[in-house]
């Protein structure tokens, strides 16, 4: 089999690799698909050298097949769909409250183990979501961030009739603008890259640019003056944490999606004088996962649209570098089978 490996100095490899049986508690996927996260570019960067094994195979946006089941598991059969959800919660302890999805010790499958971008892949059962047999394993690829989608809107209490703006159309803000849309909401996308304001377009999005026109006189006109119920800050920029009070109307909910590096300023005057409430939403929990998985299946999304190329295992290295001199693409998959 073939497995890819993260080298250290923006170097990618694919080499041969020995076929093993799943241990206890495990499954062999057979990996479809794998797409190309935000974090696997910081990676690929050097920014998480001091997180990764080097050489590791990373990755953990994929979609497969049960190949081979190890013993002890139950549930699940050869020829299974299934995504993994890519979180280890095993250190979880009962400080953490129940919420294992970001306990203290939690290890993220793909950064602080090994990933997905490679043809089989050994990976314990309890991670597993079953999918349906008839789902599209290359739209399958897309679950893990449209579950992070998914959980930032449900956290957000999004409901028909409310105004919400996204700060940011980029992978992960074009996916929280298709959830949120299926609330019944009224949908604004911040974004100043002119490809990226067309494809949104394309896919029937209300999108400003605030490079050419005043967002805060904008989200005004089309609030009737009440201004939005829910911000979506995904960007990550400064900008886009000033706009998200800026923009925000009388008790209104803003949801931080992007991860921010450095601490950043916030106007507390603002989040004090409109009551405002300010919430943090890190990955997802089970039911954002079998959520994503229904709004793929159900195909009520235009997830095509936003899949920018999809190349073969082999070409993991030119890929990473496209994805790096292309601002204007969105997400980026991996034929692991190729």
């Amino acid at each position: 089999m073939k497995a890819s490996y993260y080298e250290g100095n923006k170097t990618f490899t694919v080499k041969e690799k020995e076929l093993i049986a799943p241990a206890k508690g495990e499954v062999r996927i057979k990996v479809a698909y794998c797409g190309i996260c935000g974090s696997d570019v910081h990676i690929f960067h050097g920014n998480m050298d001091s997180r990764v094994s080097i050489p590791q195979t990373i990755g953990h946006e994929m979609s497969g097949v049960i190949d081979a089941i190890g013993e002890g598991v139950e549930g699940y059969k050869v020829g299974d769909k299934v995504v993994v959800r890519p979180l280890d919660n095993r250190l979880e302890d009962a400080s953490d409250k129940g919420w294992s999805h970001i306990c203290k010790k939690l290890k993220f499958i793909g950064i602080d183990s090994e990933g997905a971008l490679q043809q089989y892949w050994n990976i314990m059962a309890f991670t597993l979501h079953k999918l349906p047999d008839d789902i599209d394993l290359k739209l399958a690829a897309l679950i893990e961030p449209l579950a992070v989608a998914c959980h930032d809107v449900r956290r957000s209490g999004l409901k028909a009739g409310e105004v919400a703006v996204v700060l940011g159309g980029g992978p992960i803000g074009a996916l929280v603008a298709m959830v949120a849309k299926t609330t019944g909401a009224k949908i604004v996308v911040s974004e100043v890259n002119p490809v990226r304001i067309k494809l949104l377009k394309e896919m029937g999005f209300d999108v400003i640019s605030p490079a050419e026109q005043d967002l805060l006189e904008y989200v005004k006109k089309i609030s009737n003056g009440s201004l939005a119920d829910v911000v979506f800050e995904v960007a990550g920029v400064q900008s886009t944490v000033n706009a998200m009070t800026e923009i925000a109307g009388l008790r209104a909910r803003i949801v931080g999606v992007a991860i921010h590096a450095q601490p950043r300023p916030v106007d507390l005057k603002m989040m004090f004088w409109r009551e405002l409430t300010f919430m943090g939403a890190r990955v997802y929990e089970y039911e954002d996962y079998e959520k994503a998985i229904d709004l793929v299946n159900q195909k009520v999304l235009p997830l095509e649209n936003i899949i920018s190329n999809v190349q073969p295992l082999t070409n993991i290295q030119s890929l990473f570098e496209e994805i790096v001199s292309n601002p204007s693409g969105m997400k980026y998959l991996v034929d692991c089978q190729g």
